[in-house]
């Protein structure tokens, strides 16, 4: 992500009350269970899907779903760094890009006192066009702050699903 430009990118941080390997190890294998439903954040849309994190380089986010039309499968990831309990990077792909447009998710998972701090990255947004439907017709600096409030929602999810599971 460091050769991202200035203004490309959305970055987010929690910090979350567990070890960094617990972290990663919920991040990555609980997906399906912090990430958010309805159709800002799922494929899905109201449907109930199943979000799944293949672990390694070279495993995929994807989300199931039974539609209208059947079982579907939709890959919108591909994991290009996997470096547990401290790193992982996804290549990100909205359903509504084409071949060759994708982004990159840099998660990050570092020890700090009592827990650890997760922070996300979300970059490349200037390789995709300014009038993409990803975008919402909104300037770049505005499309970043949406992307950064979705990331946060996510995150604070991802804090309260690992305070849940240590009760």
């Amino acid at each position: 992500m460091s050769t991202a430009p200035a203004g490309d990118v959305a970055s987010v941080s929690v910090f979350v009350a567990a070890p960094p390997a617990v972290a990663f190890q919920v991040f990555t294998e609980e997906m399906d269970l912090w990430w958010g439903q309805g159709p800002a954040y799922r494929i899905a849309g109201k449907r109930r899907g199943k979000l799944i994190l293949e672990s390694g380089v070279g495993g995929r986010l994807f989300e199931t779903f039974t539609g209208e039309t059947g079982s579907h499968t939709v890959v919108v990831g591909n994991v290009l760094v996997w470096d547990p309990p401290g790193s992982l990077e996804l290549e990100w792909r909205s359903v509504t890009f084409v071949t060759g447009e994708k982004t990159r998710v840099a998660v990050r998972f570092e020890e700090k006192r009592d827990g650890t701090l997760v922070t996300v990255r979300h970059g490349g947004w200037s390789a995709i066009r300014p009038d993409h439907p990803v975008r919402h017709g909104e300037d770049t600096a505005a499309f970043l702050r949406r992307l950064g409030l979705w990331w946060g929602k996510l995150m604070t999810s991802l804090r309260e699903h690992v305070a849940a599971r240590g009760r």
